[in-house]
C-alpha cells in the first residue's frame, strides 16, 4: 500500500513542500529512505521504528520504501521524523488515508515517541497557507510560533501516541487559537535616562536612529561605549508586525528564537566577539545559514573593539552593507538573506585605550597608535557615516541623581523624522510607478511573512535617509549658497571621496528632518561635518 503524507523542508528563508511516500513490499523487514537525505534524515529509521514500537503501535515487518519528493531538493534535520511515522501507520493500514488530506506535517521524535522541537516552523507554517493547506501539525512547544499565521488551523503535537490517537478519533488535540502581537509580552530594553553624560554621543546615536546611518564611536575603555549601543534599539522606530515576522523568521530558521518568545516585537541587537569567522558573520555553511548581519537585520550589528576583527571579516561586510543583503553561493546554488542592519562600531583610540586621554598617559608609541587605527580600512570607513568622540564621564554627572531624557521622547522624534522621510519616498515611490502596470495590493504580499507594500509607498524600495541614491540626493539634498560654499571647503579640506559627499548630504537631510526643517540649512551641515572622522583618516 502506498501512503502520501506532506512535510516541508527550508532553503535559505523559505518553505518548501516535500511529499513522503511510503511504500510497502515484499521482502525482508528493511526501511530505505531516498530522495537525497542528508545523515540526520537517514537516522530516522531508526527513530521511527523505536517511537512506534514505544508509543504502543505496531511497525509492520515488511520491506518499507520512503521517497522525500521532489528529490532535486536536498532533505536535512530531523523534522521528517514524524511525517515519515505516520506514512508508515497508514501505509500498514493502521490509520485510513484520508486522516491527513490538506495537512502539512513536521516535528522530530524522541525515542519515547514524544515530539521534539523543530527549527523554521515559521516559514514552514507560511508556505503551507499560501499552498493552501488548511491545517498543520507541529510540535507542541513551536505551536506558538505556528500560530503567528492567520487562516491556518495549528495542531499542538506532543507525542506519536496522542496524534495516533487524535487521527484515529479516539482523542481530540485541541488547535492552537491564533497568536497576535498583544498578546506577547514587550521585554525592557536599556534605558537612555539610566546614563549618566554623554549628551553628544546621545545625540549622535538619535541622528544615527533617525536616518537609519552607521555609527563609530572611539574612546578610553569604561567610558560608556557599550552602554549606549545596547540603548540605542530602544529608540529606533518601533517593529511593524511585517517587519517582526521578518525577523522572527530568520531567527526560527537560524533556531536561535529565545525560550517562549514565538514572536520578535524589539529590534535585534546583535554583538559578536572578535574571534567570529568570516562565515559566522555574513552566514555560510555547507548548507547555507544565516550570520550574524543576518540576525541583526532591521537591527543593530554592535561590533565592540572594532580593530580586533579579522581583516577579511570586516571587508566582507562591504557589499553587504551597501545592498543590504547577502548571497551566498555554493556549487549547488546560491542563496540570498537579508542583511538591512545599522552598524554600531566600538574602538579604543589606542592599544593602551587611553591616546588623547586628559588624565590618564598613554604609554604607546606614536606608530603603534597608527598601525592600531590603520587595521580598519578606508573604503569601511567611507562606509560610516557618524564618527564620535566617548570621552571619560566626569564625576559630577556620575554622582547626580537626575535622570536624563527617556529613550521614549527620543524614540517619538525618530519615529516623527522616519514619518517625513517615508512621506517623502513614498510620494516619489507612486510618482515612478504612475502610468506602469498596476499593483495587485491584494496579492503583493501573500505571505504575513513578508514585508506587505501598501498601495503608493515605498515602491522606489528607500525607506530611510542612508538608503537615498544619487537621485534622490540631487532631489532632496539642494544645498543654497551658504550651503554649497561650506560643502566645497569641506571636499577640499577633508578630501572627501564622492561617497563620503554623498553621506555627509544624506546625514545634513537627517539632521533637518529631525528639527522639521524642509530644507538643509547651513547648521544641519555643519552638524553633519562634525561627525566626520578626526584622528581615523
Amino acid at each position: 500500500m502506498l501512503a502520501k503524507v506532506h512535510s516541508c523542508a527550508v532553503i535559505g528563508l523559505e518553505g518548501v513542500i516535500v511529499e513522503v511516500e511510503v511504500d510497502t513490499g515484499q521482502g525482508l523487514p528493511y526501511m530505505v529512505i531516498v530522495g537525497l537525505p542528508d545523515a540526520a534524515v537517514q537516522e530516522s529509521r531508526e527513530r521511527v521504528q523505536t517511537a512506534i514500537k514505544n508509543a504502543g503501535l505496531f511497525f509492520p515487518r515488511q520491506r518499507l520504501t520512503v521517497n522525500l519528493a521532489p528529490a532535486s531538493v536536498r532533505k536535512e534535520g530531523p523534522a521528517y521524523d514524524l511525517p515519515i511515522a505516520l506514512g508508515v501507520l497508514i501505509a500498514a493500514g493502521q490509520l485510513p488515508y484520508e486522516c491527513v488530506e490538506g495537512t502539512l506535517v513536521v516535528g522530530e521524535l524522541s525515542l519515547d515517541g514524544s515530539v521534539r522541537h523543530t527549527r523554521g516552523v515559521l516559514p514552514m507554517a507560511a508556505v503551507a497557507r499560501q499552498e493552501g493547506y488548511t491545517r498543520i501539525f507541529v510540535p507542541e512547544v513551536d505551536a506558538a510560533e505556528a500560530a503567528l499565521i492567520p487562516g491556518l488551523e495549528v495542531i499542538p503535537v506532543p507525542s506519536l501516541a496522542d496524534l495516533y490517537a487524535h487521527l484515529a478519533g479516539e482523542a481530540t488535540l485541541a488547535p492552537r487559537p491564533p497568536l497576535t502581537p498583544d498578546d506577547l509580552p514587550v521585554i525592557t530594553q536599556t534605558d537612555f535616562r539610566e546614563i549618566k553624560g554623554q549628551e553628544h554621543v546621545k545625540r549622535a546615536l538619535e541622528v544615527a536612529a533617525a536616518g537609519g546611518h552607521n555609527m563609530l564611536m572611539v574612546g578610553p575603555p569604561g567610558a560608556g561605549k557599550t552602554l549606549l549601543a545596547r540603548a540605542m534599539p530602544g529608540i529606533l522606530p518601533r517593529m511593524s508586525i511585517d517587519e517582526a515576522l521578518d525577523v522572527t523568521r530568520i531567527y526560527s530558521v537560524a533556531d536561535q528564537l529565545p525560550p517562549d518568545t514565538p514572536l520578535i516585537q524589539n529590534r535585534p541587537f546583535r554583538s559578536p566577539h572578535h574571534t567570529i569567522s568570516h562565515a559566522g558573520l555574513v552566514g555560510g555553511g555547507n548548507q547555507p545559514h544565516p550570520g550574524e548581519i543576518s540576525l541583526a537585520h532591521r537591527g543593530v550589528l554592535f561590533l565592540d573593539e572594532l580593530p580586533e576583527f579579522g581583516m577579511r571579516v570586516l571587508e566582507v561586510m562591504r557589499q553587504p552593507m551597501e545592498d543590504k543583503v547577502v548571497t551566498i553561493s555554493r556549487a549547488q546554488g546560491s542563496l540570498t538573506f537579508p542583511a538591512n542592519f545599522q552598524l554600531i562600531g566600538a574602538m579604543n583610540p589606542c592599544p593602551c585605550g587611553y591616546y588623547g586621554d586628559p588624565v590618564k598617559a598613554c604609554t604607546c608609541s606614536s606608530g603603534t597608535v597608527t598601525k592600531y587605527q590603520k587595521r580598519i580600512s578606508g573604503p569601511l570607513l567611507d562606509r560610516i557615516d557618524i564618527h564620535i568622540e566617548v570621552p571619560r564621564v566626569a564625576y559630577d554627572k556620575l554622582s547626580d541623581q537626575r535622570l536624563g531624557e527617556p529613550s521614549a521622547a527620543i524614540q517619538a522624534r525618530v519615529e516623527a523624522a522616519r514619518q517625513r522621510q517615508r512621506d517623502r519616498f513614498g510620494a516619489v515611490g507612486a510618482k515612478q510607478h504612475a502610468g506602469g502596470d498596476p499593483v495587485d495590493h491584494d496579492h503583493a504580499s501573500p505571505n504575513h511573512d513578508q514585508p506587505a507594500t501598501p498601495p503608493g509607498a515605498n515602491i522606489s524600495s528607500v525607506q530611510c535617509n542612508a538608503d537615498m541614491r544619487p537621485a534622490e540626493v540631487r532631489k532632496f539634498c539642494d544645498l543654497d549658497d551658504t550651503g554649497r560654499s561650506l560643502m566645497k571647503t569641506a571636499m577640499s579640506q577633508l578630501q572627501l571621496s564622492a561617497r563620503a559627499y554623498h553621506r555627509l548630504l544624506k546625514l545634513a537631510r537627517t539632521i533637518a528632518d529631525l528639527a522639521g526643517s524642509e530644507t538643509i540649512q547651513p547648521s544641519h551641515l555643519a552638524e553633519a561635518l562634525q561627525y566626520r572622522p578626526k584622528h581615523l583618516m
